[in-house]
């Protein structure tokens, strides 16, 4: 069959229009992409310094709440009244800061709506597991997880890490990574066989931590996408009671659900 002249040059200005389409479009991905890193670095960068201020009102409320201790006044009723108001709001301000130091741990990124109703409504059947949409988080109540001064996973908290694994396996958390975080109050560890296996609550969190992955490991999460932090007991949601006895719910494991490789 015979293609006359101006058929080819038809078919070539369709070849060359193809190729500056192709160029155009990922040229358009490419800015976009740009415009997203943008967009998380300037999101970054407000969490950090929102993060900053709220630190620097609870280290002036700590500051305040010392100075009305030590000085002795003639008023006690209305001096402890004062104390425990700022108590309250270091308490209200130290679950801010934990929300922000959460967001910023995970980029201050928001989950994909049916990952995040997945996690809701798990969270919703369980009475040992809350969950945070804005931060990706899920918190998980130690004295449910775990015996006292244990790191060993119970039967009912592990069927719960159970069907968080299976929500994990899903597509639309497959581009995403586990972060798990071991939280304590600030009871001391006393009893010897406890203590020789945890010296501290440090070791305690990280152990119960390294539980909770190993339990995510055993039920079908690839090792590469599991971490873990430990923080002991220096980063308490809520007031210790004084002469350091605890308060239970600073006794928790956290897990944060983040972008794969962060």
């Amino acid at each position: 069959m015979r293609v006359s002249k101006f058929s080819w040059i038809g078919i070539s200005l369709l070849v060359v229009a193809s190729m500056m389409l192709s160029g155009c479009n990922e040229k358009q991905q490419i800015n976009s992409l740009k415009l997203q890193n943008r967009t998380q670095a300037n999101r970054v960068t407000q969490l950090e310094a929102q993060l900053r201020n709220a630190q620097l009102e609870a280290n002036q409320l700590r500051q305040k709440i010392a100075e009305l201790t030590s000085v002795e006044n003639a008023n006690l009723m209305a001096k402890d009244e004062e104390i425990q108001a700022l108590k309250a709001t270091l308490a209200k301000k130290n679950e801010l800061i934990a929300k922000m130091q959460a967001q910023l741990l995970q980029g201050g990124v928001k989950l994909p709506m049916e990952l995040s109703v997945m996690l809701e409504d798990f969270a919703k059947t369980s009475d040992i597991v809350t969950f945070d949409e804005a931060t990706g988080k899920l918190k998980f109540k130690s004295d449910l997880l775990f015996a006292p001064g244990s790191d060993v996973v119970n039967s009912t908290a592990a069927k719960a890490i159970a069907q968080l694994a299976d929500i994990m396996k899903t597509k639309a958390a497959q581009n995403f990574d586990i972060i798990v975080a071991g939280h304590t109050d600030d009871i001391r560890i006393r009893r010897a066989a406890t203590k020789a296996k945890h010296p501290t609550n440090w070791h305690l969190s990280a152990d119960r931590a390294i539980s909770v992955l190993q339990q995510l490991s055993k039920d079908g999460i690839k090792p590469q996408r599991l971490s873990i932090r430990a923080f002991g007991e220096f980063r308490p949601v809520v007031p210790n009671k004084p002469g350091k006895k605890g308060n239970p719910k600073n006794r928790r494991v956290e897990i944060f659900i983040v972008p794969k490789g962060k």
